[in-house]
């Protein structure tokens, strides 16, 4: 009964991590809604962490506990589990922290911070950004067996839905590239500032109604651009 327990627990947090990740808007609020999720949803563990590296560098730190991001931070030295997680490819436990030898001067930290036992394994989110998901225990011997499967499984999910969030945040970049490009160009921005002077909107908004003008009708951007600026251009009867 209670391995099934484990099991229902551990599918229910993969659901809600999908949820979760799917609706996120960039990368950055990915891993934010991923350690929240994490610590909320698996028993034992109170703190949950996250770190990234891109092309082998340090690029970022989440914790859902702001106290204790030093922890999952490669910035005060690189003898952490995270780090020894991401070099051997491998998943890293301690299950009690006192007279841990590996990381000396993180253990100390951890344990001054209330922390006591950790499980860190690699994420790979694409070919540029890497990371760690730790999973922390405020208590000595309080991470099992089943911590170690949740956490395996949560890596490999997470690892597909922070790719999904990537993608999603370099299309979101290149639209808006595009964006800027045509706001430049000069009949579709003088499109762009009829419609934001006629509805009192921003730029985006305005060309987003210029887009679907565009879809609606089913003729290029450009061209209704052009009829938008030669009808408030032409004059009008008396």
């Amino acid at each position: 009964m209670t391995d099934d327990l484990g099991v229902l627990e551990t599918a229910a947090l993969l659901r809600e991590l999908t949820a979760g990740l799917i609706g996120a808007a960039g990368f950055g609020e990915a891993l934010d809604r991923l350690v929240r999720i994490t610590r909320d949803a698996v028993p034992g563990i109170d703190c949950c962490g996250f770190t990234a590296l891109r092309a082998g560098e340090p690029v970022g730190v989440v914790a859902s506990d702001p106290d204790r991001a030093e922890l999952d931070d490669l910035r005060h030295g690189p003898d952490t589990p995270a780090m020894t997680a991401i070099r051997r490819r491998e998943m890293i436990i301690a299950g009690g922290l006192d007279g841990e030898d590996r990381w000396p001067a993180w253990s100390a930290r951890a344990r001054a911070l209330g922390v006591h036992g950790v499980i860190s394994t690699p994420v790979d989110v694409d070919e540029q950004v890497i990371g760690a998901i730790n999973l922390y225990a405020d208590t000595p011997r309080a991470l099992t067996p089943r911590h170690q499967l949740t956490a395996m499984l949560l890596a490999e999910h997470a690892g597909l839905l922070l790719a999904a969030a990537r993608d999603r945040e370099r299309e979101a970049d290149r639209a808006g590239r595009i964006d800027d490009k045509l706001l430049a160009e000069g009949v579709v921005g003088q499109a762009v500032g009829v419609i934001m002077t006629q509805r009192g909107c921003p730029a985006p908004e305005a060309l987003a109604v210029l887009r679907s003008a565009a879809s609606s009708l089913d003729i290029p951007l450009r061209e209704v651009a052009e009829r938008l600026v030669l009808t408030v251009s032409r004059p009008r009867d008396n």
